[in-house]
């Protein structure tokens, strides 16, 4: 580890402290809370715990901080798993907080004796009013110098289940006029009569996640406990629960915060992703408009590209908002160099070429991936009857619009030049199909179209439904909870009928549908006879 050379503070700090404690194995450690999906918020700490041990030759624990039995369960817990091993990541341990429960109890007896911790009876709003302001110091407990022998007694009650939820609590004995307002007694220890997803009803009293964290990192011998930017005012209760608790002995962990990751645009909060579920706004946790781990995967999204994102943003002390376009941009870049070509049209338009032999059908080639040096090919029918997107066609064309106009000249991909010779429309004045020719001596005639635009044949192409997505938010508006009727955007997702070569429903994964973007078929939702393809993210450039 000698000769490791830091590339942000975090490493750095780590590299003062083998010099200075002498440390011989660094460890880290991912302590999610199961009550939740992974999301994109996750992945910056996923990735700085697990990618700094490794960089030390060191190793990472998965942890299960699971101690509020009222809103955690084994399906988060397989989630989370399952999303960290997608990522290519492995920890070397698993543990989980609850296994703590008989240590963080006896670390609490520890503190009682010492005179550091006592019995209150105060309700959770009476607390809440006697800790004071920034500005002004916190008012004691009347019940802050029970004796040693009282709190022992009583919170040996509290444990029997001899009280009900929230009459009584354990709170450390620090300094109500401390300027860390978490420092002003901290409740370690509530009661809740409810049933634990793994311990059953062996408990009724719950260690705080303030006193359990610090104490399980130094149970299972953390050296950097690495957390968000707003954890830091958290750390002098973290070392003083480290430092006063007799339990604990070898190395003691050091916190070290770094800025969470914040997205323009992009609420990353679980209470907001819960409320969607919960409320039946969207299809589940892996819905493709939730950036949470499953929807980025069920949408096209990889792990590579993810990793590369949380790569590129950096590590920060200070808060700052990254622009979605970074993250688009790592998948895009990935996939423009493995993504098969394919043709699809997403909203159609029929085109009849008057003078192409109704019968007569040839072969276009098309390049599987342009961007690889002698990739394959494959071939896509070409008849009378095509399908071009609606927006390539234009009756009143804008100003530098160099698609199909009436009596103007486009290019077919990989086939002919065609001229639009009448708009057909039904009763209602809405189009109907387009009557075009082809302009067999475009060359000889000096006609050179702008425009190139994609096409399907009538006949030699498949139904499927296509799904975009876009904000699930109307424009402007800032989530507030229980306000979801009010501010959440209808068109969050827009389904088409589209159109699709057949050759494409014989390929897996990513595709790039040409001139349209990158997409994937939606493994929940897509049938043998009912294929849905998901948007993973749009092209570079508009057409």
């Amino acid at each position: 580890m000698e000769n490791i050379t830091p590339s942000n503070f975090i490493e750095q700090a780590i590299v003062e402290d083998i010099k200075e404690k002498g440390l011989k194995k660094i460890v880290t450690r991912f302590p999610p809370e199961p009550n939740g999906y992974t999301h994109i918020g996750h992945c910056k700490a996923i990735c700085i715990d697990f990618l700094t041990a490794e960089k030390f030759k060191g190793y990472t624990n998965l942890r299960m901080d699971d101690t509020n039995p009222s809103k955690e369960s084994e399906v988060y817990v397989k989630a989370l798993m399952d999303d960290i091993k997608w990522l290519g990541f492995k920890w070397k341990n698993l543990y989980y907080a609850s296994d703590y429960y008989d240590f963080l109890y006896n670390c609490a007896i520890d503190l009682i004796k010492q005179g550091k911790a006592y019995v209150c009876d105060l309700s959770a709003d009476e607390i809440s009013q006697t800790r004071g302001t920034l500005t002004e110091p916190g008012k004691e407990c009347p019940y802050r110098n029970r004796s040693i022998e009282e709190n022992l007694r009583l919170f040996e009650e509290m444990r029997a289940g001899k009280y009900a939820d929230g009459e009584k609590t354990l709170r450390a004995k620090i300094d109500m006029a401390n300027p860390n307002i978490n420092m002003r007694d901290p409740v370690i220890y509530r009661i809740m009569h409810v049933t634990h997803y793994r311990q059953g009803d062996k408990w009724c009293i719950y260690p705080m996640y303030d006193f359990a964290h610090p104490l399980s990192d130094a149970h299972e011998g953390i050296t950097h406990s690495l957390c968000s930017l707003e954890f830091e005012d958290h750390r002098p209760l973290y070392n003083w629960f480290v430092d006063n608790c007799r339990l604990i002995t070898g190395v003691k962990p050091r916190q070290i915060e770094f800025a969470r990751l914040n997205i323009a645009g992009t609420v990353i909060s679980k209470r907001y992703f819960i409320e969607l579920v919960d409320g039946g706004y969207v299809d589940g946790w892996d819905d493709p408009r939730l950036p949470t781990l499953a929807g980025f995967r069920r949408k096209g999204y990889t792990a590579s590209a993810i990793k590369e994102f949380c790569t590129r943003i950096g590590v920060a002390k200070s808060n700052s908002l990254v622009q979605p376009h970074i993250l688009e941009a790592c998948i895009r870049e990935e996939l423009n160099k493995t993504a098969l070509r394919v043709m699809a049209v997403l909203d159609p338009i029929k085109v009849v070429l008057t003078n192409y032999d109704s019968k007569k059908t040839e072969d276009v080639e098309i390049s599987n991936n342009p961007t690889i040096e002698k990739s394959k090919k494959h071939t896509v029918k070409f008849s009378n009857e095509l399908y071009i997107e609606r927006e390539d066609f234009m009756e009143i064309p804008a100003p530098k619009f160099f698609r199909l106009t009436p009596n103007g000249y486009v290019r077919l991909m990989g086939a002919y030049v065609i001229k639009c010779d009448e708009v057909v429309k039904n009763k209602s004045g809405e189009i109907d199909y387009l009557k075009c020719s082809i302009v067999y001596d475009a060359k000889e005639q000096g006609i050179k179209p702008k425009g190139t635009i994609h096409w399907l044949s009538v006949k030699h192409s498949e139904k499927i439904r296509t799904r975009k997505f876009n904000s699930l938010l109307k424009e402007g508006e800032v989530y507030e909870q229980g306000m979801l009727d009010k501010i959440i955007n209808p068109n969050s997702m827009e389904e088409r009928v589209s159109y699709i070569e057949p050759f494409a429903l014989k390929q897996k994964g990513n595709m790039q549908f040409v001139r349209n973007g990158y997409y994937i078929e939606d493994c929940v939702l897509s049938k043998k006879n009912d294929r849905v393809y998901l948007e993973t993210v749009g092209l570079k450039d508009s057409k």
